[in-house]
């Protein structure tokens, strides 16, 4: 028996294997859209009852600006890519928080949060595009679900294989790994995802036609940020040097989609 159960949870892994569309990186999931998505929204709403949203300023406009700018691209890059169907689902709504917090995030299905805390360092457009597409990055990799899969399905791969599309129990790992405290607490990524989401992010910027330049900055001023005590933005983050290394590595074709973007300059 186990060996049968062994047998069929390889094959439900092999059929569970996504590909992130944009730079390509392979994960696992085993948990749907459809199962993660409600309890996400239903999350982000009571985040915003008990959150102090910022509306009507230039910095709460800039937000909605930037968000909407990202998800047009990451639209149109999905629909030129024949994959408009992975983006089924998603309900996009951009946010400034008024928080002391250095940090930012987005739910599954696109429920984007701003904190004020993090403006000083972004100080640009472009410092701010660095951050939303690298968190909307984390959602369009669908970062959540794997990590849930990993941490949560994985300890029972053969069942969770065969019945994970009517187990209500993920109701359970989403509310385990989102809880609603005051603000919201957050799964924390791998590094290989969170370095996933930064590339993912720099593209996305970079469609968006925000200056992909301007990452390689933010991070640094992220950086001393960090070391003058605890930010929560990088509390799971691989090291700066790795980090920076690798955003060197795909500025050239970052800079390819910036220079293409029917958004550059506007």
């Amino acid at each position: 028996m186990k060996k049968l159960l062994l047998a069929v949870g390889m094959i439900g892994l092999i059929s569970a294997c996504t590909t992130n569309a944009v730079t390509g990186r392979k994960g696992i999931n085993v948990v749907s859209n459809s199962q993660i998505f409600p309890q996400s929204f239903a999350q982000y709403q009571e985040v915003l009852k008990s959150a102090q949203v910022e509306t009507g300023t230039a910095n709460a406009k800039l937000v909605q600006t930037v968000g909407e700018r990202i998800k047009y691209a990451a639209e149109k890059y999905y629909a030129e890519k024949g994959l408009s169907a992975q983006l089924d689902g998603y309900q996009w709504e951009f946010k400034l928080l008024k928080a002391d917090e250095v940090n930012a995030w987005c739910m599954p299905g696109g429920k984007v949060a701003v904190y004020t805390g993090i403006l000083p360092i972004t100080k640009t457009t472009d410092g701010l595009a660095v951050v939303m597409g690298h968190e909307i990055g984390h959602a369009l990799a669908n970062h959540s679900a794997e990590q849930m899969s990993r941490q949560y399905g994985m300890s029972v791969l053969g069942s969770v294989v065969g019945s994970a599309a009517g187990n209500t129990s993920w109701g359970s790992a989403f509310e385990q790994y989102y809880p609603v405290v005051g603000q919201v607490g957050l799964l924390s990524y791998s590094r290989k995802m969170e370095l996933d989401a930064d590339l993912t992010g720099l593209y996305l910027m970079a469609m968006a036609g925000y200056n992909p330049n301007e990452a390689i900055p933010f991070w640094e001023r992220m950086s001393a940020a960090g070391n003058g005590g605890t930010v929560e933005f990088l509390s799971t983050h691989p090291s700066d040097a790795t980090r920076i290394a690798k955003i060197k590595e795909a500025l050239p074709t970052a800079m390819a989609y910036y220079n293409a973007s029917p958004y550059k300059g506007k």
